[in-house]
């Protein structure tokens, strides 16, 4: 017999019978486990792809509502107060589309809490506020690669880091540089600068890199600590770099790929809200690099944000955003140096410190 649920219900345990007896007649549910297919046991994040794939169009026709039937583990009304609850927390926005992904995600938590209804789950958030962060964990997404978006790299390795070295060289800059990786998920995006400042800026000629890198989740920000990937994600690296700066796992490690310890003691990882009112670093950075995360945020969450980031920014300093994050709207306070890379403009109030 199962273990009931911490706040059980009679719904819930109705909810839970009918489900034991489809799997009885060899009816599959469409939401909920979905394990072994093909042999191989699904992630919660499997699940939530595979039930994303039922709610296509092929299987909502004449559907009136993304609630019924791909998602009746949840109704509208918890929906919404999930949606709501996960904006007010990270100002991260829900929209009906993605229920499935709500769904797929949330299930691994209700799994770890022996409970058998997104009500349920709800209530103990409610009672249990450090489970909020497991429940953000878990919605977040956390996709990246090295060198990600080339044209950042080019005009860093171009424009940018060339003048740095000029302007020291003359006396009108030090030689101290500070990155921000705002959102650095599973710590490629830190680790590929790191490289690049190291590249241009070494240790031997007085210049002293420091990078601060951050993230909602702190289960990517583990992964990013440890600094260690799939082998496969060598592609993604310069030959060079790959060879100066990367180890290449054997015997027990085979099959892996480690930062090593010159670009790691680089990088300090910790964790930060972006919607929070006040940020816990030490700026005034020369780069932030927020890229592929205001995505997931509205415009008014997004303008915000952005002027809260610009308060860290350096008056000469660089922000970089993604491909689908344009700007256009802050007006006179960020100026296009090129699409997805601002500088501050008259209006950005510039140079705060924790």
């Amino acid at each position: 017999m199962k273990q009931q649920g911490l706040f059980g219900s009679e719904r819930a345990r109705r909810v839970s019978a009918r489900y034991e007896a489809k799997k009885q007649r060899g009816v599959p549910p469409l939401s909920g486990d979905i394990s072994n297919l093909a042999g191989v046991p699904a992630t919660a994040e499997s699940a939530g792809e595979r039930m994303h794939e039922l709610s296509g169009p092929a299987a909502t026709q004449g559907l009136m509502s993304p609630f019924d039937p791909v998602s009746r583990q949840i109704s509208e009304i918890e929906f919404r107060r999930f949606q709501e609850l996960i904006y007010r927390e990270s100002g991260i926005w829900l929209s009906q589309a993605k229920v499935p992904l709500l769904v797929g995600r949330l299930a691994k938590r209700l799994r770890f809490h022996h409970l058998q209804s997104f009500r349920d789950y709800y209530q103990l958030l409610t009672e249990m506020p450090e489970e909020r962060i497991q429940m953000l964990d878990a919605i977040s997404t956390n996709e990246t690669h090295f060198f990600r978006e080339p044209k950042h790299f080019e005009l860093l390795n171009a424009d940018i880091f060339p003048r740095w070295s000029r302007d020291a060289a003359r006396g009108q800059k030090t030689r101290n540089i500070r990155v921000w990786s705002a959102g650095c998920s599973t710590g490629q995006e830190p680790y590929s600068l790191a490289m690049t400042l190291l590249d241009h800026f070494p240790a031997a000629s007085g210049w002293d890199i420091r990078i601060i890198a951050t993230d909602l989740s702190t289960r990517v920000l583990n992964i990013a600590e440890q600094a260690v990937w799939p082998i496969e994600t060598a592609r993604e690296i310069p030959d060079a770099y790959l060879k100066r700066f990367m180890l290449k796992g054997i015997g027990e490690q085979a099959g892996k790929l480690k930062a090593g310890s010159e670009i790691r003691a680089l990088a300090r990882f910790s964790r930060l809200n972006l919607n929070d009112a006040k940020y816990p670093v030490d700026g005034p950075f020369d780069l932030i690099f927020c890229r592929n995360v205001l995505i997931y945020f509205d415009a008014h969450s997004r303008e915000r944000i952005i002027r809260h980031l610009l308060k860290y920014l350096s008056r000469d300093g660089y922000l970089f955003v993604g491909h689908a994050e344009g700007l256009y709207a802050m007006g006179s306070e960020i100026r296009a140096v090129i699409p997805t890379v601002y500088t501050p403009g008259a209006g950005a109030q510039c140079d705060a410190t924790s």
